[in-house]
């Protein structure tokens, strides 16, 4: 039966070639090799069904090299450093004109400046990366808080930006960054540049195009958009380098391109780029009660300025659980902090509460109500001089040890200080005209007539006799002051002739005695 098979499958290949088209040219060489190859397979299958036949065991035929088929693999080498990974991930568009040279000649001649700067983004630099890879977003945005901060989370412009990406506090209210009394979550590592990422994508989602997106970061959108809305206007180009700018904005791409090109090319600007490996830093841990910054750094054996490097939104010396529930530490160091919490037996974690004062209070007094001295009342919750504390404040007060609840989420979230400029009374002594009254009184000095009357220990329907002395509590004000220095000019003048003509009277008695 096999043999049947066999010679059934000869006579059909030799069929088929006969029914061919005869080959010509270079055609039949390719032919002739795929015959061969078709040959040695079918041969194969011969042996081996003959061999399945008969039990015999047939040798296996070694395969040729151009019977196999292969792909090539490209190798691709892991990052050296962090440095290296961000030069990989470069998409934006290269400026090269002369503002770009000046400020590539500002950093060449200040190469201690750049290694500190350098320096401090290590803490942040891989989480940055790592975001704008998870986004497809250009790897030079990592650098842009070289341009906007040094990479000084704690900096404030003078306009009252803040952070790392330096978010002005409308603008991180609208993208979600909290700001109340304990923290800013414009200065937050993880917040602040999801936030900057977000912001800075809307704006390339605007314009479409990476250098007018960033110099919206720093000019706002609307001015940007108007300032293209008049080049259209005027039949004028669109780009970034043809709209009419501010100098700050002017001057904002070509130093990131400079960055750029420095951290691209380290050597040639006579920088030095510090070690940076490509792994994170940091890493969170959440926190369940409340505890001291102090302690916090300390069970993490870390020091207290580098805990605070990580953790700059924090704004007072105490973490609230309900508002801020996780910390960044040390990679190696969060373990650390988890061991020798559970270890940890010196009682309470948290030394600090939060008090909300009931009413409207002089410092001093809010100071004296709760056992602080002024002074450290008013640096522990940043109250500036010549203010008084609103009803509704939350303040930070020494928690007393018979307090075992950690401070709610309503207050830890939201809570505010507010205050309004110190009222200074000072106590004057005047003088009633005929028929004054504590309510008329009251009117000429804008005070209440019960104010009157308590001051003066009178009942409020009382009268004062003209010339009798009235006092009165007056506001210390500029306006005040000057009221009450052109009611003394008016009374002077007032009385001028008649004490010219006493004394008339008085000299011209001397002179008959004489």
């Amino acid at each position: 039966m096999n043999r049947l098979k066999i010679c059934c499958l000869v006579a059909l290949l030799w069929l088929t070639g006969c029914a061919s088209t005869p080959p010509s040219g270079s055609d039949q060489a390719a032919i002739r090799q795929d015959g061969d190859s078709l040959q040695q397979q079918t041969s194969r299958e011969i042996n081996q069904q003959s061999a399945a036949a008969t039990g015999v065991r047939v040798p296996l035929t070694p395969i040729a090299n151009q019977m196999v088929s292969s792909r090539t693999v490209i190798a691709l080498a892991p990052p050296v450093d962090l440095w290296d990974r961000i030069r990989r991930g470069y998409a934006m568009p290269d400026l090269d004109n002369e503002l770009v040279h000046d400020r590539e000649q500002w950093y060449a001649t200040r190469p201690d400046y750049i290694f500190r700067m350098t320096e401090r983004s290590k803490k942040y630099l891989f989480h940055i990366v790592e975001e704008l890879e998870l986004r497809n977003m250009p790897t030079e945005l990592a650098l842009l808080p070289f341009i906007e901060s040094a990479f000084n989370p704690q900096a404030v412009s003078g306009a009252k930006a803040a952070g790392m990406w330096q978010f002005m506090p409308a603008t991180g209210k609208y993208f979600d960054l909290k700001q109340n009394a304990f923290r800013d979550d414009r200065r937050d590592v993880l917040a602040s540049t999801r936030a900057a990422l977000d912001y800075l994508q809307k704006l390339y989602g605007m314009f479409g195009d990476w250098h007018l997106a960033l110099a919206a970061y720093n000019w706002g959108e609307g001015s940007v958009s108007r300032s293209i809305a008049k080049n259209q206007r005027a039949g004028l180009a669109t780009g970034y380098t043809d709209l009419n700018m501010p100098m700050e904005t002017r001057f904002y791409v070509p130093k990131l391109q400079a960055v750029k090109n420095i951290v691209s090319r380290p050597g040639a600007f006579n920088a030095q780029l510090p070690l940076i490996e490509n792994h994170p830093y940091f890493q969170t841990v959440t926190i369940r009660r409340d505890i001291d910054v102090a302690l916090a750094a300390k069970l993490a054996e870390v020091p207290l300025d580098d805990f605070k490097a990580l953790n700059p939104s924090i704004n007072r010396p105490v973490i609230m659980a309900a508002g801020t529930p996780q910390m960044l530490l040390p990679w190696d160091n969060a373990e650390i902090f988890q061991s020798n919490l559970e270890s940890y037996g010196g009682g309470r974690l948290a030394s600090w509460t939060v008090w909300v004062a009931p009413t409207t209070m002089r410092t001093a007094d809010a100071a004296k109500r709760v056992g602080m001295s002024e002074a450290e009342f008013r640096s522990v919750n940043a109250i500036p001089p010549r203010v008084m504390i609103k009803a509704g404040s939350s303040l930070l007060i020494p928690r007393a040890n018979s307090v075992s609840q950690d401070v709610a989420s309503n207050v830890a979230d939201n809570g505010q200080v507010s205050v309004a400029p110190e009222i200074v009374q000072k106590r004057t002594v005047v003088r009633a005209s005929k028929g004054e009254t504590v309510a008329s009184m009251a009117r000429k000095y804008r005070v209440t007539a019960d104010q009157v009357a308590q001051w003066n220990k009178v009942g409020m329907s009382a009268s004062f006799k003209p010339g009798q002395q009235v006092v009165v509590f007056l506001v210390a004000s500029p306006a005040r002051k000057a009221r009450t220095r052109a009611t003394t000019q008016r009374t002077a003048a007032h009385k001028a002739p008649a004490r010219r003509a006493v004394a008339a009277r008085s000299s011209g008695a001397r002179i008959a005695k004489r």
